[in-house]
């Protein structure tokens, strides 16, 4: 009877784990869900079947004209299946001291944009929105956010594709050939 008992017993542990193995491997980025800069709710799940570029970006910093290549990439490959996503954070250098509706103002005066963005919000340390400890613990700590216009590039089924640092502008090839292989690849 003990040897009965304590076959289903590893049995399930086995079990247990393997289902909490891959309830890990089964996260995506589709889980989570921002405040939008025009009130209400933008779940990444709406998203689903899209790929998706979430930039943090800051109004008084040396790339924000990197605006514009956001939006011209939002012109170009919204159609196609891209969606930008615009995530205002004051975290780095202080370079996003205003209120939403000033963010929103400025985003749209200066670079006529039109693409999603959020309520500004905190990245880093304990109070960091989920998505970014995500990314954290999907890859790694060295591809968390270092400064403004970090970008992350998310595969139409929510998986993280690849990290690119503020160095790499919106319209580079590096970013927009990703981009292309991500919208035509069947999810």
């Amino acid at each position: 009877m003990i040897d009965k008992d304590i076959k289903w017993g590893v049995i399930l542990i086995i079990s247990l784990f393997l289902g909490t193995a891959s309830m890990a491997n089964a996260q995506t980025a589709h889980m989570f869900e921002f405040n939008s800069i025009d009130g209400g709710i933008i779940p990444l799940s709406q998203y689903e079947g899209k790929v998706i570029l979430v930039v943090n970006t800051a109004s008084k910093c040396g790339f924000t004209n990197q605006y514009e290549g956001l939006q011209n990439l939002w012109e170009k490959y919204q159609h196609d299946g891209l969606v930008v996503l615009g995530v205002p954070s004051n975290d780095f250098g202080g370079q996003e001291p205003g209120s939403d509706a000033q963010i929103k103002d400025f985003c749209e005066v200066n670079f006529n944009l039109d693409f999603p963005m959020t309520a500004k919000i905190k990245i880093k340390g304990k109070d960091g929105h989920p998505f970014y400890k995500w990314v954290g613990e999907e890859l790694g700590w060295t591809a968390l956010p270092k400064w403004n216009f970090h970008k992350y590039l998310i595969t139409k089924d929510g998986q993280l594709h690849d990290s690119y640092s503020s160095l790499v502008k919106p319209e580079s090839s590096e970013l927009t050939s990703d981009i292309r292989l991500l919208i035509a690849r069947a999810q």
